[in-house]
């Protein structure tokens, strides 16, 4: 679990890879090249041979890029990862604050002369290229697609391709059938007049032939890419070893990963393409052979985000049987933790074991969050046998983690006190209980994005000169990413909420070289009931996870009556759903310890 890819990078690898690839770029009369944290298909995850950025500069976390030139190399880096980055790479990186500076913009301050930069076509999409050209082309910069330079230095050591075999997933799962789905996107293709569609993301592949895999570490999908044409061919472009066991369906056949630019020369017109995922070389080969582009979103992605029925359900159940795990693991941490001897992997490996336990766990959705005292602080802290510090008395404790079930996909987190904490822990504790409150509460009308609600979550912070550099929630899948679109939660969430879209609430606080702060549960966008008030229609958020809020890190009289009645039916609700299950799985102890966890505050 702990072994991972970070285990392999040092910051001191960083000064002599970095100096091989400035001559590999400078025999090519090149200035510079970007290395994104981005594979081929644009996903939050990736294989270990599409670790780029990390290899080169020992930055391992889920987001950012870097920028290489001659006389810098700035790795760029968004909230989440500024502490983090600071203990990853060496001083011949510059760790660059982004959004706030754009590429473009850092671009033209350190080449007033203009240049030609590299890039991987695979590894950007169509809007990103288009983006960055259109701010430095005027200004005598321009990019140059090649072939990968860190693979060129990388060299025999690079892992290969992923081997994991496709594997069908239940209809009974999914609601629906392939076929039923595949043509609800050829009826989209067929209304737009488009001849086909390319789709390059993984899980709209594998969502779409109800297929999962193995490819990737907690995102269980076979990697490929795919053509649907508007006459309901469809050609999967992988490993077709990955498929001999499997019947994808009527017009569904397999080609090899190199068949791909070939078949798309091949397509007519006009072909949607999704600019925001796209690599940058599929527009290349269309654009080449003169089939005319449609940039549109990938059709997938709505429909796949609006759950059906049957996926409400397996969330449901998924995340009740994760309510067990957590209920014993928070249990045992009440009882471990005060007394000293443990360390965050001890506390992550626990957690895991108790999701084991459940006989059903397929994978955790991704690497396990266990931040004690100050690296609580790190809001994507990954607990390695380097880092891996103790749990001490008078810290609070972060643990943001997730299962992979084949009915449902969890993520939760909870802050803990390790005995006694101090009183500015628990107002800022009661402060971010505030804001995931309100979101839970929210009413809104149809049309209402994620954009809209996110103020709700920060209002109790900002009336303290508080907030949090992340989104307040992400879209979640069925047994595919726990980190899924097009909706969020937050200021960036521009897709209105529909009916069936699952959604993480998880607010937080963070001080840096003190503690970190943070509550997450799983809701879904469903309808709301009518009021004698309602003039139109509305919607509002179902709960999905059940687990017990630490109510010792609660300063009640900061709660106004309708947040204490909140909490206090949400505990009653997790002491219902929860220790039933509990009580008959043989765990009265743990039992009768939640029961005193959600006694009313």
């Amino acid at each position: 679990m702990f072994q991972n890819f970070e285990e392999q990078t040092r910051p001191e690898d960083g000064p002599p890879r970095l100096a091989t690839l400035r001559a590999h770029l400078a025999a090519k009369d090149l200035d510079g090249f970007l290395v994104p944290r981005a594979d081929a298909h644009q996903g939050e995850y990736v294989a270990p041979r599409d670790e780029r950025l990390a290899w080169l500069t020992g930055f391992t976390g889920s987001a950012g890029f870097a920028a290489i030139l001659p006389d810098i190399a700035g790795v760029f880096i968004d909230g989440r990862y500024r502490v983090q980055v600071k203990s990853q790479i060496a001083a011949d990186f510059t760790p660059v604050h982004w959004p706030e500076v754009q590429l473009g913009d850092w671009l033209l301050e350190h080449m007033p002369g203009g240049g030609e930069i590299g890039f991987d076509p695979w590894l950007h999409t169509i809007n990103e290229i288009a983006r960055l050209e259109a701010k430095v082309g005027p200004h005598q910069i321009s990019l140059a697609p090649i072939d990968n330079a860190v693979d060129a230095i990388w060299g025999s050591e690079q892992p290969g391709r992923p081997a994991g075999a496709a594997v069908p997933y239940p209809e009974a799962l999914a609601g629906r059938s392939s076929s039923e789905k595949r043509d609800e996107i050829l009826s989209i293709l067929r209304e737009k007049g488009q001849g086909a569609v390319v789709l390059t993301l993984p899980d709209s592949i594998n969502w779409l032939l109800n297929i999962r895999g193995s490819d990737l570490a907690n995102l269980p999908v076979v990697q490929a890419f795919a053509i649907l044409d508007a006459n309901g061919a469809m050609t999967v472009f992988s490993d077709p070893a990955k498929f001999e066991r499997l019947d994808l369906g009527e017009g569904v056949r397999v080609a090899a990963w190199d068949a791909f630019e070939a078949a798309l020369a091949e397509l007519k017109g006009p072909v949607r393409v999704d600019p925001a995922t796209c690599p940058d070389a599929v527009r290349w080969a269309l654009e080449g052979a003169g089939t005319e582009i449609v940039k549109a979103a990938d059709p997938c992605l709505l429909p796949k985000a609006r759950k059906t029925e049957a996926e409400l359900a397996g969330s449901a159940d998924a995340h009740l049987r994760d309510g067990v795990a957590m209920a014993r693991f928070l249990h045992w941490f009440d009882e471990k933790a005060p007394a000293g001897g443990l360390t965050e992997i001890d506390v992550a490996t626990q957690l895991e074991g108790f999701r084991a336990e459940t006989g059903a766990l397929r994978d955790l959705s991704f690497d396990s969050i266990a931040g004690a005292g100050p690296n609580g602080a790190i809001v994507h802290y990954r607990v390695t046998t380097k880092t891996n510090a103790p749990v001490l008395p008078g810290q609070l404790f972060l643990i943001d983690s997730g299962a992979q079930y084949e009915d449902g996909t969890t993520d939760i987190t909870r802050t803990l006190p390790v005995g006694e904490v101090g009183l500015e822990e628990r107002l800022c504790f009661t402060l971010v209980l505030k804001g995931l409150i309100a979101i839970h509460r929210a009413r809104f009308p149809k049309g209402v994005s994620g954009a809209h609600l996110d103020a709700l979550a920060r209002a109790p912070l900002w009336a303290t000169g508080r907030d949090y550099d992340h989104g307040t929630g992400h879209g979640v899948g069925v047994y595919l990413s726990v980190h899924e679109g097009p909706q969020r939660l937050a200021r960036t969430g521009r897709v209105p909420f529909e009916a069936g879209m699952i959604v993480s609430n998880e607010p937080g606080y963070y001080r840096e070289g003190a503690f970190g702060i943070r509550i997450e549960n799983l809701i879904y966008v469903a309808e709301a009931p009518e009021g004698a008030d309602a003039h139109r229609e509305m919607l509002g958020f179902e709960t999905l996870t059940y687990a017990p809020i630490d109510r010792r890190l609660i300063v009640a009289d900061m709660l106004a009556p309708e947040e204490r009645d909140w909490l206090n039916s949400y505990h009653s609700d997790v002491l219902q759903k929860i220790g039933p299950r509990l009580t008959d799985g043989g765990h009265k102890s743990t039992a009768t310890w939640l029961a005193a966890a959600c006694a009313p505050i």
